[in-house]
C-alpha cells in the first residue's frame, strides 16, 4: 500500500463510523460481561447501587447493571494459629461471601481461674453466616469480631470456675461459650453451630503437683481395695468358722439326743426287768418258797458288800462265816427266778 491509498482512506467518512462502532460494541461487550456474575453453590455476593445496598445474589447466572450496580468488597483479618509456631495475622479481600460452615482457631490466650491460677486455654468456633447483608454491614471484621468476643467471653467462664472445675468441666464451658457467642452473633446474621475448647494447659508447677496428687490418689485406691479385699476374706473366714461351729453344736447336739435316747432306753429295760423281777418275787412269797428275812438279808449283805469293795486301796476282803448262809440264800433266789 503506497502513500496515495493511506490518504484516501483517511479521506474516507465511512471509517470514522466503523471505527466508533467497534469501539462502541467494545464497550459493551465490556460492560456486558461486567453485568454478569456467576454465583457458585453456597456462595453469594452483596451488590451495591450507587453507594447503597440493592440485593443479594443468589448462586447461579446473574445479571447487574454495570458501573451503577458493584459488589460490596469485605476485607476480613484474621490470626492463624499453627502448633509450635507464632500465631500469624492474615489480610483477606474478596467480593465473595462463603455460606458454608467455617471453623475458627483463635490463638491460645492466658486467662485467671477463680482461685487465681494463670492457664493457658484455646478453642475452635465453629460458625456459619446465615444473612450475608448484617454480616456485611453489622460488622466491620467478623473473624476479628467473633475471636475477640470468643476471647473475652471464655475469660469470664474461666474466671467463674475453680481450677478443678475447669479442668473437668469442657462440656459446660463448651455450652456456655457457645450459647454466648450464639446470642451475641445473632446480630451479626452469624450462626454459631459449636464451641469446642482444644487445650487447657496448666503451670508447670501446678502439673507437678497434680501428678503427686494422682499418684497419691492411686495408692489410697489401691490401699482401700486392700483392706476391702482383706475385709471380705476375713468376712468369709468368719462365716465359715461360724457355720463350723453351727454344725459342729448340730451334731454334738444330735449326739446327746441320741446318748439321752438311748440311756432312756436302757433305764426303761431295767426298769422293766426291775418290774419283772419284782413280781417274781412277790409270787415267790407268797408260796413260801423263800424266806422273806433271808431275802433281805441277803440284799442287804450284796449292797454292803459292794461298796465295801468300790475302794481303790482295798486290798483285802474278809467274809464272815454267817456269809455262807446268805449265799445260800442267793441260791434259792437263783432258783426262784429260774423256775420263772
Amino acid at each position: 500500500m503506497n502513500t496515495s491509498s493511506l490518504l484516501l482512506l483517511a479521506a474516507d467518512p465511512v471509517t470514522p463510523a466503523v471505527v466508533l462502532l467497534g469501539i462502541i460494541a467494545a464497550i459493551v461487550i465490556i460492560l456486558a460481561m461486567k453485568g454478569i456474575k456467576t454465583v457458585r453453590h453456597a456462595e453469594t455476593m452483596v451488590i451495591e447501587r450507587l453507594g447503597r445496598y440493592n440485593r443479594t445474589l443468589n448462586s447461579g447466572l446473574n445479571i447487574i447493571w454495570p458501573i451503577v450496580d458493584r459488589p460490596r468488597t469485605i476485607h476480613m483479618r484474621y490470626v492463624i494459629s499453627q502448633p509450635g509456631t507464632r500465631p500469624m495475622t492474615v489480610n483477606r479481600t474478596t467480593e465473595r461471601i462463603d455460606l458454608r460452615e467455617s471453623v475458627y482457631d483463635f490463638p491460645r490466650q492466658n486467662v485467671i481461674t477463680k482461685d487465681n491460677v494463670g492457664i493457658e486455654i484455646n478453642a475452635i468456633v465453629y460458625f456459619q453466616i446465615t444473612d450475608a447483608k448484617r454480616a456485611v454491614y453489622e460488622i466491620a471484621n467478623l473473624p476479628d469480631a467473633i475471636e475477640k468476643l470468643a476471647q473475652t467471653t471464655l475469660r469470664n467462664i474461666i474466671g467463674e470456675l475453680d481450677l478443678d472445675e475447669t479442668l473437668v468441666s469442657r462440656d459446660l464451658i463448651n455450652k456456655k461459650l457457645g450459647a454466648i457467642l450464639d446470642e451475641a452473633a445473632n446480630k451479626w446474621g452469624v450462626k454459631v453451630n459449636r464451641v469446642e475448647v482444644q487445650d487447657i494447659i496448666p503451670p508447670a508447677d501446678i502439673q507437678q503437683a497434680m501428678e503427686k496428687q494422682m499418684r497419691a490418689e492411686r495408692d489410697r485406691r489401691a490401699q482401700i481395695l486392700t483392706a476391702e479385699g482383706t475385709k471380705a476374706a476375713q468376712i468369709l473366714e468368719a462365716e465359715g468358722s461360724r457355720q463350723a461351729d453351727i454344725n459342729r453344736a448340730e451334731g454334738q447336739k444330735q449326739a446327746a439326743v441320741l446318748r439321752s435316747q438311748g440311756q432312756a432306753e436302757a433305764l426303761e429295760r431295767v426298769a422293766q426287768a426291775e418290774s419283772n423281777a419284782v413280781l417274781v418275787v412277790a409270787k415267790a412269797l407268797q408260796s413260801g418258797k423263800v424266806d422273806p428275812a433271808n431275802y433281805l438279808i441277803s440284799m442287804r449283805y450284796i449292797e454292803s458288800f459292794g461298796k465295801m469293795t468300790d475302794g481303790k486301796n482295798t486290798k483285802t476282803v474278809f467274809m464272815p462265816y454267817e456269809a455262807t448262809g446268805v449265799l445260800g440264800s442267793l441260791g434259792s433266789i437263783k432258783e426262784i427266778f429260774k423256775d420263772s
